[in-house]
Formats: C-alpha cells, sequence, structure tokens
C-alpha cells in the first residue's frame, strides 16, 4: 500500500471513530445548554474546564504525542519489539511521577490559577469561587487523559487507530449522563458535569488495555531514567514544544480571560462557537495529522525527503478540499443549527443569535488550522521543536493584542475574529519555514484542485441558502421541520459540492471515493 493510501486509510478509520465521539460531543453540549443555558454557572465551568483542557495539550495530546511518536516509531522499527517496551514503561512511569506533581500542585495553588485567567470574574459575587471549586474537581482529568495520550500514540504506531480515537466518546457519555442523573444531588448541579469529566476520564483510560493486551504491550513501572538515551530525546524535543504545538489552545485561553471582561454570556457565547467549530476540525484535521504523523516520522527516519513532500502536498490537499466546504457549511448553517439542537429551555433567542455569530467569525480560521497542524507535526517528525516554540510567541502576540484592539469595539465578535487572525499568522509562518526546510511542497498539484473547489464551494452554498430560507429558524420548537430541511441542506450540499468536484476532475476527491468505496466493500 503507498503512503497515500496508508494515510487516507488511517485518516478514515479514525475519522469514523471520532465522529461518533463528536456526535456524543454535540449532544452533550446540547444538554448542557438545554439545562444550565449560557450565564454565570456555565461561563464558571467552561472557564474551569479551560485549564486541564490546556494542560492536556501541553502534556498529552500536544507536545508529548509530537515527542514521543517519532521517537518510539524509529525504536520499534530499528531496534525491535523489546527495546520499544522498555522505552514505553520509563515514559508511562515518568509521566505517572509528573503527573502527579501537576495535580497536587493545581488543586493546591487553584484560586490562583483561576485568578489568573479569569481576572474578570471578580466583578460577579461567587463567580471566582464557583469556577474554583470546579477546577479543583476537574484537575485530575489531566493526569488520566495525558496518560491516555501516551497509550495511544503507542498504539497508532503499531497500527491501530479505531479504538483510541473512540475514546472521547466516552466522556461525552459520562457528561451527559451525570448532567441528567446526580444533579440534584448538589447544592450547584453544574457540580454534577465535574464528576462527570473526572468518571469519563478513568472510563477512557481503562478501556485501552485490553488493546494494549491484544498487542502483547505489557506496561510495568520502570525508574531507570538515565540510561535511556531515546528518553532524554524525547524530554529535550517536549519541553521546549509546549508552547509550540499547544498555541491554538493557548490562543483559546487568552481569549477567553480577555472575555472575563465582558458582559456576562460572553465565554459561554465563545465556548460554544468553538465546539461547533471543532466538529470538522476534530473529524478530519486531527484524524489526518494524527494519521499522517508515524509515516512521515518514518520518512524522516530514513531520509526520504521526495517521499516527505508528496506526503505533505497530499495531506495539504486534502486539508483544503475537505476543510473549505466545512467552512462554507458552518457560516450558512450557524444559526440553523443552534436553532436545532439548542434553542429552548434556558437557551433563548439572544444566546442563539450570539452563539452563532461566534462560530461564523471562527469558521474561515478551519483552513489556517488544518495548514498549521500538519505543518507543526511535519516539524516534530524532523525532530526540530525550536521553530514551532518561536512562531507559537509572536501569534501569541498577535492574538493579544488584536483582540484587546477588537473587544473595544465588537466586544466577544472581536474576540473570535482575533483568533482568526492569529490562525492565519501562525499558519503562514509555519509553512513558509517548513517549505524552507524540507524543500517546496506547494505547487501546481495544490493548487489546481484548490481553485476548482471553490466554485463548487459557491454552488454549494447557493443550494444550502435555498433550502434553509423555507423555514423560520428563530422561532421555538418546530423540532421535525427543522430537523427534515436542515437535513436536507446539508446533504444536497455535499452532493453539490461533489457533484460540482467531479465534473471539474477534482482526481483527490475521485481518489478518496474510490478508496472510501474498496474499503467499504471489504
Amino acid at each position: 500500500m503507498s503512503e497515500k493510501r496508508k494515510i487516507a486509510a488511517a485518516t478514515l478509520v479514525m475519522a469514523s471513530a471520532t465522529a461518533m465521539s463528536r456526535v456524543a460531543g454535540l449532544v452533550r453540549d446540547v444538554v448542557v445548554a438545554r439545562i444550565f443555558g449560557a450565564g454565570m454557572v456555565t461561563d464558571a465551568f467552561f472557564m474551569a474546564f479551560t485549564i486541564p483542557n490546556l494542560l492536556r495539550r501541553f502534556f498529552g495530546e500536544g507536545s508529548l504525542t509530537a515527542a514521543f511518536v517519532p521517537i518510539y516509531s524509529e525504536v520499534f522499527h530499528q531496534r525491535g519489539e523489546k527495546e520499544a517496551q522498555q522505552l514505553a514503561n520509563r515514559c508511562v512511569t515518568l509521566l505517572l511521577l509528573i503527573m502527579l506533581l501537576v495535580v497536587a500542585i493545581g488543586v493546591i495553588f487553584s484560586p490562583l490559577i483561576v485568578q489568573g485567567i479569569g481576572y474578570g470574574f471578580g466583578q460577579v459575587e461567587g463567580k471566582l469561587h464557583l469556577t474554583n471549586q470546579l477546577n479543583r474537581i476537574m484537575f485530575p482529568y489531566i493526569g488520566l487523559v495525558s496518560m491516555l495520550a501516551l497509550l495511544t500514540g503507542i498504539l497508532n504506531v503499531r497500527g491501530h487507530f479505531f479504538f483510541p480515537s473512540l475514546s472521547p466518546l466516552f466522556l461525552n457519555l459520562s457528561m451527559i449522563i451525570s448532567a441528567l442523573t446526580i444533579g440534584q444531588m448538589f447544592e450547584q448541579p453544574i457540580y454534577a458535569l465535574a464528576v462527570g469529566v473526572i468518571l469519563g476520564g478513568i472510563v477512557q483510560l481503562l478501556l485501552q488495555f485490553p488493546i494494549l493486551c491484544r498487542y502483547k504491550i505489557k506496561l510495568r513501572l520502570n525508574f531507570n531514567f538515565r540510561s535511556d538515551f531515546f528518553l532524554r530525546k524525547i524530554m529535550t524535543l517536549m519541553l521546549p514544544g509546549i508552547a509550540g504545538v499547544a498555541i491554538y489552545q493557548i490562543n483559546i485561553i487568552v481569549i477567553r480571560l480577555l472575555a472575563s471582561f465582558l458582559p456576562e454570556g460572553s465565554v459561554s457565547y465563545l465556548y460554544y462557537g468553538q465546539r461547533l467549530f471543532e466538529f470538522p476540525q476534530g473529524i478530519f484535521i486531527v484524524s489526518l495529522a494524527q494519521a499522517a504523523l508515524p509515516m512521515m516520522s518514518r520518512q524522516v527516519a530514513e531520509d526520504d525527503t521526495v517521499g516527505l513532500q508528496q506526503s505533505l502536498r497530499f495531506a495539504m490537499t486534502m486539508i483544503t478540499l475537505f476543510t473549505l466546504p466545512a467552512i462554507v457549511g458552518l457560516i450558512v448553517c450557524a444559526q440553523p443549527i443552534y436553532s436545532l439542537f439548542f434553542l429552548g429551555g434556558e437557551f433563548d433567542i439572544l444566546a442563539l443569535k450570539n452563539t452563532a455569530l461566534a462560530l461564523i467569525c471562527y469558521a474561515p480560521g478551519l483552513i489556517f488550522v488544518g495548514y498549521s497542524r500538519i505543518a507543526a507535526q511535519t516539524f516534530y517528525a524532523l525532530k526540530d521543536t525550536r521553530t514551532p516554540v518561536i512562531i507559537s510567541f509572536w501569534t501569541l502576540v498577535v492574538n493579544l493584542l488584536v483582540g484587546i484592539t477588537l473587544m473595544q469595539f465588537y466586544g466577544f465578535v472581536g474576540l473570535a475574529v482575533a483568533l482568526t487572525v492569529a490562525s492565519l499568522f501562525n499558519a503562514v509562518l509555519l509553512v513558509s519555514l517548513l517549505q524552507r526546510r524540507v524543500g517546496s511542497f506547494l505547487h501546481k498539484s495544490l493548487y489546481v484542485p484548490v481553485l476548482k473547489a471553490v466554485p463548487s464551494c459557491m454552488a454549494m452554498a447557493v443550494v444550502v441558502v435555498y433550502i434553509l430560507d423555507m423555514v423560520d429558524w428563530l422561532q421555538t420548537g418546530l423540532l421535525w421541520q427543522k430537523s427534515l430541511f436542515l437535513s436536507a441542506a446539508i446533504g444536497a450540499g455535499i452532493l453539490t459540492y461533489l457533484g460540482c468536484c467531479y465534473l471539474f476532475r477534482v482526481d483527490e476527491i475521485k481518489q478518496g471515493w474510490h478508496m472510501l468505496a474498496k474499503r467499504g466493500h471489504k
């Protein structure tokens, strides 16, 4: 199987699992919105969840995975099973020790941490205290999910992608069940969501062990850190890479800090908008980047520059062809989606309009996030952590300056636009510097399908808007009518886009369709 087919196949498997998890995540957000609305308690929860979620990217899915996978892949493919097992054991042991320390510090110093990222909450009585309590409950989640990320990296190198990608499903289910069943046990029902986060993290981690056993991976504590050259290489790559890979999450926390000074509900509007924005991002962009990393790491280890350029070109093309219609879809379907799933209970018309507006401002950044993710993963495959760190610093500066400027005039809308501008800045710098490093991979073979995809997206938008205009989306109720027309609009939009791409002979779409049909037949 060619590298392109391996990347596409792994991406398809992970995207399928991630799609199920994202659907559960959407249901979770609907439950939260209907029960708790968009106000003080949801602002406090989303701000508290920001901290362990950010550290999850720092220690887990971000720098740890990006540093661990290339080195573990090199050891496994070049030195064999035994040395790979020893490296995995030492990494598990060291990560366990680090996480125990991090969780202890987070719980003890929670009031200072919460005040630092949500300083504006001090203007509302009791808001900082609630945020602090929720943060203390959820902080151990970072230890659970960081260990999960390490085990996921081990399984990905062995070629197993589906079940690790499915694990977020259990976090979402845990939060949904907790919100619906145990909320009344607490004086403040929002605490049930925090408990659900911890229970979900435990279930996510435990479910990986049967898969590890299938591959005969027996994890043991191993404190012999000093003698492991490859462990030191992982640490060398990881420590400076904390800011580099987690740049997008750092920008989000900056935005939420600024939003804490805005009127009540602003943090919630941005959160709900961000969640729907992350739906296509998680299904395809993250899946593609995670599927490509082990293969690009192997190409770097084998000094296959031409193969690396081809993999990059293919990944960038696929990112473009999938994110352009997703951007258009998010923009034209923003109000209908929130109307169908969220409108009702504590989630009113004002919350609907503001949340949809936040999503519309976020949407153009989807393609830039995709480019940045692929480029950052490639730098880590090249064992270069310095470049993403430098770029991340300047991206933070851009995000902060643009955010402070625009929020004075446009409130939370200005903060959403600032994040998109920062994503553009980050992508341009990363891709430009990567081309200097590995040679040109952006040429006609990428530009031609992109130019053909643009009119396809325009035709898709016309069809979708025409169908959606048949319903009053600001009216409550009408569940079946809204479901029917939104489903019809999305289905017709997808068929229009794919049909136009087929007519314009976008070969990558044809290749993807043939691979999908072949795997479906199997």
